[in-house]
């Protein structure tokens, strides 16, 4: 399920930075920090305070997951 989340402006302006700094658009920047916080988390606490199972295949923090 993807869904276009609102981001507050400060949000707003520091995902355009990022952006820029990458030279991607704003969308792909923001998977591209999505596919990286798996790895600066505790994916143990993060799966086990998960609420929906269903999308363990294709979630960044299963170490197990499919590329």
């Amino acid at each position: 399920m993807a869904y276009t989340p609102e981001l507050t402006e400060s949000g707003s302006a520091t995902l355009r930075r990022i952006a820029w700094a990458l030279d991607k658009p704003m969308s792909k920047t923001l998977n591209a920090i999505f596919e990286k916080i798996p790895s600066m988390m505790d994916r143990e606490k993060v799966c086990e305070s998960c609420r929906d199972p269903s999308a363990c295949s294709i979630c960044g923090f299963n170490g197990n997951k499919a590329a």
